[in-house]
């Protein structure tokens, strides 16, 4: 008689190579598994980083281009008040208070972080400025502002409002090369 313990044993028992390799297999897949499990942890850390740091951009632009549709009432305020000293001395003190008024929106444009540039005596940089008159002029160096026209600000990462300034550019002598659709209308003239 054969004895039915006997049987099962036979086809459980696996040789000493076979166990192994199950185990080896077993701890590829753990090692796997456990690489993957990492790899999807680190991704969905940077992309919650990342949807918080776009988040952060979204409000900050969102709060420079509110304050920026401030910018224009804020320079008439400045210019109003610059004529308001040559006015009676009743127009005088209303010109103090809305003095306070321009000075709490400054300070509200400090604390966002936006700030005015000062662009007068420097040299036109078109990230900066926006050349609306030019002056030709041996005096001063090409490309040197003359004159601003409207403030600029920026925030510390970009531009919100560019200065409206005049550019001072050297004369074309008669020396310097002429461009030519300018020699065609010289020739057309004479």
């Amino acid at each position: 008689m054969t004895n039915p313990e006997n049987s099962q044993d036979d086809t459980s028992l696996q040789t000493p190579e076979e166990e192994l390799s199950k185990e080896a297999l077993s701890e590829k897949e753990l090692a796997e598994a456990k690489d993957k499990y990492m790899r999807l942890l680190a991704e969905s850390e940077n992309t919650r980083k990342r949807l918080q740091k776009e988040k952060m951009d979204m409000m900050r632009f969102s709060v420079e281009n509110i304050i920026s549709e401030f910018l224009i009432p804020i320079d008439n305020l400045e210019n109003a008040l610059l004529f308001a000293g040559k006015a009676s001395e009743e127009t005088a003190n209303w010109a103090k208070g809305f003095q306070m008024i321009l000075g709490q929106f400054k300070e509200v444009l400090s604390n966002n972080g936006i700030m005015p540039f000062v662009s007068k005596g420097t040299l036109f940089d078109p990230h900066y400025h926006e050349a609306v008159e030019t002056e030709y002029t041996d005096t001063v160096s090409d490309g040197l502002i003359l004159e601003e026209y409207v403030k600029g600000y920026k925030s510390k990462e970009r531009v919100i409002r560019p200065s409206r300034v005049k550019v001072a550019k050297k004369p074309i002598s008669e020396a310097q090369p002429v461009p030519d659709d300018t020699t065609q209308q010289i020739q057309e003239k004479e």
